[in-house]
């Protein structure tokens, strides 16, 4: 699809005062139906034609723009149409240099060494991670890391600039590769923290020494995020032994420890004894109406599918009664199974109603907002400011501003932290599987994924979840899957600095 050359120019060539010159209440309302219609991917609005046949430029291309994102998930024909603001333009911070050369020394145990006494600690827990079992034999690396894991903190407070639990964390599963008997002493105090990121990391060293007693100990965590690390280590070393703790998990509050729990009991001989809890955990997570719960959703409904009998007919019948299309159409196929063919009534899926976000039609007509990022003292301070990009996602961004004037992003942290990628974070879980509880839409438009670009985290096509990432480094190959919604104009050393799990204590809104 391309834009008539007309309508082309007049929005790339208009004067800026012309541009942006106040709609008629007529005009506000269609762009508001045009972007409705997209949102809910209505192809039968009339919006759409309406807006087509408009004499406003604006409005034509809204409309067109709208109408080709609703037919096409991919939206291929994105470059047909205007991006007439260039995103800022970002150097690299000198350690990143150093970060990007470590793993042509995987094995070159006096420069990994090297690398622990970096100013830069990015630099040094890349070392860490990258340290092969060969290094085992190098005394004073090994000694470095003992140090590093036998010095834990009491809590997660952290300078600018510093680290707290990190250094810690990185060491007990390094040593767990490099020195499993100093790995061995030091674990059960790092199993036993304040810290849930520690007991985490824990939970992954376990993983590596084999340590079931420590894993079936930490699938009982209290946080969710240590529960999953510890039901996908123990599945790994223990297999079906540990199934017990697997069901348990199925009552877990957090949708990962749920996920990891049924993915874990794949193939489980017990599958008898896990159909009830199945059946139960499924039930419960539809009463949470969450559209972002549908990975854990999913994976259960899986061994549902693979553990239930006709005896379960009913109770499987039952839950084809939901708002998510996805998880509604595997119960019928598993009823359908059951039943050898047999009708049985189902209600179907009723989808939750999508409304259009407060300031969606002001952003696409250009209004600017600018966003404040805070982090919390406790984890170095600083801010950044984040410019929405209205003009190439106007509903997105405006549903990221309504989370952020309702405070939603407060307290919230970064809970993954890859310094040659991106950060991501404000997700309620500190997971990747917990998100805001209703999908936000694709806007796949014409800003590509470069450095200090903030993109929409998803799980699959029109699966947003809330979680922003930043772009630490040019990622053009995130361009055909997701969202740009804004960029980062200011604080951009800020960013570079974040550590995993790192706290917003605020996002304002500037305006």
């Amino acid at each position: 699809m391309r834009l008539p050359l007309a309508v082309f120019c007049a929005l790339v060539l208009v004067e800026p005062a012309a541009a942006q010159r106040a709609p008629s209440r007529a005009d506000s309302a269609l762009i508001g139906r045009i972007l409705l219609a997209e949102d809910r991917r209505d192809l039968a609005s009339p919006a759409f034609r309406e807006g087509e046949g408009s004499t406003d430029p604006r409005i034509q291309m809204l409309a067109a723009r709208a109408k080709a994102r609703a037919q096409d998930p991919k939206f291929a024909a994105r470059d047909s149409f205007p991006s007439p603001i260039a995103p800022p333009e970002y150097n690299d911070p000198a350690w990143r240099l150093r970060y990007r050369a470590l793993p042509t020394h995987r094995t070159d145990c006096e420069t990994l060494n090297s690398a622990l006494a970096d100013s830069n600690w990015a630099v040094r827990l890349r070392a860490v991670d990258l340290a092969d079992p060969t290094c085992g034999g190098n005394s004073a690396l090994v000694a470095t890391l003992r140090g590093w894991a036998a010095n834990a903190p009491p809590n997660a407070v952290r300078t600018r600039n510093g680290v707290s639990w990190h250094p810690a964390a990185h060491a007990i599963v390094a040593l767990a590769r490099l020195s499993p008997e100093d790995a061995k002493t030091l674990l059960p105090r790092l199993a036993g923290s304040r810290i849930p990121w520690l007991r985490t990391y824990a939970a992954a060293a376990a993983r590596e020494l084999n340590d079931t007693s420590s894993l079936r100990r930490l699938t009982r965590d209290r946080d969710p995020n240590v529960q999953e690390a510890a039901i996908d280590g123990l599945s790994k070393v223990a297999g079906h032994a540990g199934d017990q703790q697997f069901i348990g998990a199925l009552t877990s509050k957090g949708y990962q420890a749920v996920r990891a729990a049924a993915r874990a009991l794949k193939g489980s001989p017990g599958g008898s004894e896990a159909i009830g809890p199945l059946i139960a955990a499924e039930r419960r997570l539809r009463r949470d109406s969450s559209e972002t719960s549908r990975d854990a959703r999913v994976a259960v409904m899986e061994r549902i599918g693979e553990f239930a009998t006709r005896a379960n007919v009913t109770e499987v019948a039952g839950l084809s009664n939901d708002f998510d299309c996805e998880v509604e159409g595997a119960a019928a196929a598993i009823s359908r199974r059951l039943t050898a063919g047999i009708t049985l009534q189902s209600a179907g899926c009723t989808p939750l109603a999508i409304k259009l976000p407060p300031d969606a039609v002001a952003l696409a007509l250009g209004r600017v907002v600018r966003l404040r990022v805070t982090l919390a003292d406790s984890s170095g301070g600083g801010s950044f400011t984040v410019r929405l990009r209205g003009d190439v996602a106007p509903i997105m961004a405006a549903r990221i501003l309504a989370l952020a004037r309702s405070g939603y992003y407060n307290g919230l942290v970064w809970q993954r932290v890859e310094p040659d990628f991106v950060i991501q974070g404000g997700g309620l879980g500190a997971n990747e599987y917990v998100g805001n509880p209703r999908f936000i839409r694709d806007e796949l438009g014409t800003v590509p994924h470069v450095r200090g670009t903030v993109g929409m985290s998803t799980r699959g096509h029109d699966t947003g979840d809330g979680q922003w990432f930043v772009n630490l480094r040019d990622n053009l190959r995130l361009n055909a899957d997701y969202t740009v919604f804004g960029e980062i104009v200011d604080g951009i050393d800020v960013v570079d600095g974040v550590q995993q799990g790192d706290v917003i204590a605020r996002i304002d809104v500037m305006g």
